[in-house]
């Protein structure tokens, strides 16, 4: 169903921290049906209700329904405090120090549940203001007018009502959806320094609905970017998934370069890419988020290990050649370059060792690659990371066609591998002896024989 504009209402976005008008979408003027929404979601908007509060469907759940997307969270605003709905529902549970959350529990599937906040503290509440303007801990609750415009883009803001089934717009975020359009609430660089990772929301929300970011809410985020660098690197984490592993990444990324975010977020990565004037590492990465997005789009896995291999290669390659030129031996070049990459970038990002060690594999396989004696072919193939460096050596030649050769000859011995789907016997390449290789089989060594002790 077509979003239609009801006329007989007035809208626009907040002034001076007010909500403006209500403004009521009705049923028929909407596309949202229930049928759309989780009936778990429900069930705790029901229960709400009949206990007494007012509850609503809120944020991204209700813009994506608006956009005729499949919200995969459903999330509830409510009058009820976290241990009003804690009291309320067995199997909740309380979460959060910043923003105290009840998180309602139905197998895999988790409602969340927030109590209606406020931007001013009288000083009853719970909130606490870093000196550069950064939110600490926000747990100041107020009316649904508060909340509304306390959350950061008008097409956030909006809120579905069980009651009659219609649409609650204090900011003008329903016009914005109508129009592809994603604002900031409120003052754009001081919503930014309550929070930087806004300006990251920005870039994956417009990147995600294909929507345009208002040009006043874009203007600041190039010179509030290095704002980044205080935010929790645990959260950037998280964040980067969410940029890169949402079917999107491509636009993704394309957004962080435009608005000046990829030179503080990858900060090595943007200066290998500057510096690369053939433009090749920016081609092969920007494949590699193609395919991540077909990957995304198909239902199957993405390793965050092959996706930071990917996102990092430029910054690599750059530092392993800086380490070359100074006559480190290549081996050893490949390893520090590995390391050196690796530890920059967590001063940023908190990449989990259990990705930043395969990713760190994926790489240093690249030379091995070239290595076609059979042992060794043998060997690679019995690599639990050979697919990965495989399929990582397949996207290098969208940098440069010289790893054609390689390419091709992986494949046929993945072919002819032994083993299931193998016809068992390994290519073998002229002028390459095994024997000679430093994979060759040692002689085995004749165990001594001790002679016995004569007793005394």
């Amino acid at each position: 169903m077509p979003i239609h504009p009801d006329e007989s209402t007035d809208h626009g976005l907040p002034v001076d921290g007010q909500a403006t008008a209500l403004r009521t979408i009705a049923r028929d003027s909407h596309p949202i049906s229930r049928k759309d929404i989780s009936p778990n979601a429900l069930r705790v908007l029901y229960r709400l209700r009949d206990a007494g509060f007012s509850a609503y469907l809120v944020g991204g759940a209700v813009r994506d329904l608006l956009v005729g997307g499949h919200p995969k969270d459903f999330d509830i605003a409510t009058s009820a405090t976290p241990e009003e709905v804690r009291h309320l529902f067995r199997n909740s549970r309380l979460i959060g120090r910043r923003f105290r959350l009840a998180h309602v529990v139905f197998g895999r599937e988790i409602i969340e549940v927030a109590t209606f906040r406020a931007n001013v503290d009288d000083g009853s509440g719970d909130r606490e203001l870093h000196e550069g303007g950064r939110l600490v801990r926000d747990n100041v609750y107020g009316s649904i007018e508060d909340d509304a415009i306390r959350r950061d883009f008008t097409a956030n803001a909006l809120y579905y009502a069980i009651d009659d089934f219609s649409v609650l717009d204090y900011t003008g975020g329903f016009e914005d959806v109508r129009n592809g359009l994603l604002r900031l609430i409120g003052d754009p660089e001081q919503r930014y320094r309550e929070d930087p990772v806004r300006m990251l929301r920005a870039i994956r929300l417009a990147a995600k609905l294909g929507f345009t970011i208002e040009p006043a809410t874009a203007a600041p985020i190039a010179d509030l970017a290095p704002l980044l660098g205080e935010s929790a690197s645990a959260r950037l984490f998280e964040e980067c998934l969410k940029l890169f592993l949402s079917g999107h990444a491509v636009e993704s990324f394309l957004g962080l370069e435009q608005h000046g975010l990829l030179r503080v977020l990858l900060p090595e990565t943007a200066a290998a890419l500057a510096s690369n004037r053939s433009g090749a590492l920016r081609r092969m990465l920007l494949e590699g988020l193609r395919g991540t997005d077909v990957r995304v789009a198909n239902d199957e896995p993405v390793s965050p290990a092959f996706l930071f291999a990917l996102l990092l290669w430029p910054a690599y390659c750059r530092t392993l050649m800086s380490l070359q030129a100074q006559g480190m031996h290549a081996a050893e070049a490949q390893r520090r370059a590995a390391d050196r990459v690796t530890l920059h970038q967590l001063s940023v990002i908190a990449l989990p060792r259990r990705f930043s060690l395969p990713m760190q594999e994926i790489w240093l396989l690249q030379s091995r690659l070239s290595q076609r004696q059979p042992k060794r072919v043998s060997r690679l193939l019995a690599h639990p990371r050979f697919r990965a460096a495989f399929d990582f050596l397949v996207l290098r030649q969208f940098a440069s066609n010289e790893h054609a050769e390689e390419v091709s000859f992986w494949q046929d011995a993945q072919a002819m591998a032994p083993g299931p789907g193998g016809e068992g016997e390994l290519p073998v390449v002229e002028g390459e002896d095994d024997a000679s290789s430093d994979d060759a089989a040692p002689k085995k060594r004749r165990r001594r024989r001790r002679r016995p002790v004569a007793s005394e």
